[in-house]
């Protein structure tokens, strides 16, 4: 027995739930409970206007811009990426990767020691515009792995091209702990579709003022797939699909998005003063599914401009892969990428799940955008494809938590397995709720609103196979399930936190063993 734990708070922007004692899920199950509604909160979210200050291109050129720090698969090691922008954010031809270096000056904060140097690759994407004829090439977009550092040891680094005169502020970031049972990130953050909105300033306010060792954001980043080229922003909530898995109706507002790729330069510049200082994994959701000219690029924007530790985790893709933090394994995946048996997503998951070392990291978390337990109205049971794909290797494996976005709402479950009560299934926790988007407010357990089976909610391509039947001879449930241990309709945050045992009432600080 270790002397930490971690715990799941819930921070809103209306409130912050403190609690004198920490209930473990020994504790439970808990009985159901539904918190009520503020009717002061609007839960309509407004976008920041193009005009925002934090919006605006730096003037210089060449200087990094859109800095973020992420994990490599173990403590030593972490990835610097950045923008180069050049002169404009929509340019017909592209930027040459190669006019600009990749350079990374680092040590150890305080030391005497001379700056570390690391070099790294850059690359451009482009966009096509096909109504406006147009093509958005993206800034020059650097990647540099940071190797040897430290665990658990505070660094200072700039970036850029010094040969150019093109070096950035002095910035820091903490390595994370060595991977031992005994060994956590005092606080990380967890939040899912973030956007760019007014309540997104509010959310990252909060996320700042909590200084958390690290931030896993789940989905819904720029939003720019919600926008033309021209600028306009679409509504295509109310799409569905019909029985054969298809809409015309909704054919010109989802074959109409362009994405628009300045959102994205956008969100990175608004979200500079946490992902350059903190690391931040990116789990890719439905709002990443961005059309390219190439049907086989939906994911351009977001795999070009984030590093990944896939390749040291022997995934190979963006779209899923692992690290470690402290005693904690996580686990990224994606739900709109295939994920049946033969497929390449479940072959890497079975592999990395088998070589974990409990011994080292006893909590595995795993992480993907839309949720398999959720009792909410919107998206309600769109994973089940996954889910019955999944769910048996992610229990058999003793998975502890999942935390899902999507549904713009918090939800936790009691532990739960094939929608039964089990004491070695997983809790779950959907927390999409960090500032984009409408909030959820309506239960599918609520009178009327059962979803009709033959529709379902437009995901952004309602080719993903679905599958609906009855759970308990109920295609919905008539009270809230004792699944379901909680929910509310609020904006707000996650934090997983390291508690010592004297703050916790009951319980063993190492997950259930079953």
């Amino acid at each position: 027995m270790t002397s930490m734990s971690f715990l799941v708070i819930l921070v809103c922007n209306v409130i912050t739930i403190t609690v004198n004692a920490f209930p473990s899920t020994l504790d439970g199950p808990f009985a159901p409970l539904t918190a009520p509604l503020d009717p002061n909160l609007n839960p309509v979210a407004f976008d920041l206007p193009e005009s925002d200050p934090s919006f605006v291109h730096p003037n210089s050129k060449f200087l990094p811009e859109q800095i973020s720090v992420s994990l490599s698969y173990s403590a030593d090691s972490v990835w610097i990426s950045w923008v180069t922008t050049g002169c404009c954010e929509e340019d017909s031809v592209p930027l040459d990767p190669n006019s600009v270096q990749s350079i990374v000056q680092y040590r150890e904060f305080n030391a005497r020691n001379r700056n570390k140097h690391a070099t790294g690759y850059s690359i451009v994407y482009n966009q096509q515009y096909n109504a406006l004829k147009k093509n958005y090439t993206s800034g020059i977009i650097h990647h540099v792995q940071l190797t040897g550092l430290k665990p658990n040891t505070l660094y200072q680094y700039r970036c850029g091209d010094p040969s150019l005169s093109a070096m950035s502020e002095v910035y820091y970031f903490r390595t994370m702990p060595k991977s031992t049972s005994e060994s956590y990130p005092h606080r990380i953050i967890v939040a899912g579709d973030l956007g760019l909105t007014y309540n997104t300033s509010t959310v990252l306010t909060h996320i700042l003022s909590n200084h958390p060792d690290l931030v896993v954001l789940i989905g819904g980043f720029s939003y720019a797939d919600t926008y033309l080229a021209n600028k306009t922003k679409l509504d295509c909530s109310s799409c569905q699909c019909d029985q054969n898995r298809t809409s015309s109706d909704c054919d010109f507002c989802y074959n109409s998005r362009e994405s628009y790729q300045p959102r994205w330069d956008y969100w990175g510049r608004f979200m500079e003063p946490l992902t350059a200082n903190v690391p931040t994994m990116m789990v890719a959701g439905e709002h990443e599914i961005e059309q390219q000219t190439d049907d086989n690029l939906t994911f351009v924007a977001y795999s070009s401009r984030f590093a990944f530790p896939s390749n040291e985790s022997g995934s190979f893709s963006p779209l899923y892969y692992s690290f470690n933090a402290g005693g904690a394994h996580f686990i990224v995946l994606n739900s709109y990428t295939p994920h049946d048996y033969s497929s390449d997503q479940y072959i890497w998951l079975e592999s990395d799940l088998r070589n974990i070392n409990r011994s080292e990291t006893p909590w595995v978390v795993a992480a993907w955008s839309l949720p398999w337990y959720s009792t909410f109205k919107g998206h309600f049971r769109e994973a089940e494809s996954m889910r019955t794909n999944l769910e048996d290797l992610l229990y058999s494996y003793q998975v502890d938590i999942v935390f899902n976005s999507q549904v713009d709402a918090y939800e936790r479950s009691n532990r739960v397995y094939n929608y039964t009560l089990d004491q070695c299934g997983p809790v779950y926790i959907t927390i999409g709720a960090g500032g984009a988007g409408k909030l959820e407010t309506e239960h599918v357990d609520d009178p009327g609103n059962c979803p009709d089976h033959s529709q379902r909610n437009w995901v952004g391509s309602c080719s993903f196979n679905f599958t609906l039947g009855p759970v308990n001879n109920e295609l919905c449930p008539l009270n809230q399930p004792d699944y379901s241990a909680y929910r509310e309709s609020s904006f707000g945050i996650g934090m997983l936190e390291q508690k010592t045992m004297d703050q916790v009432r009951t319980g063993s600080s190492m997950p259930y063993q079953c």
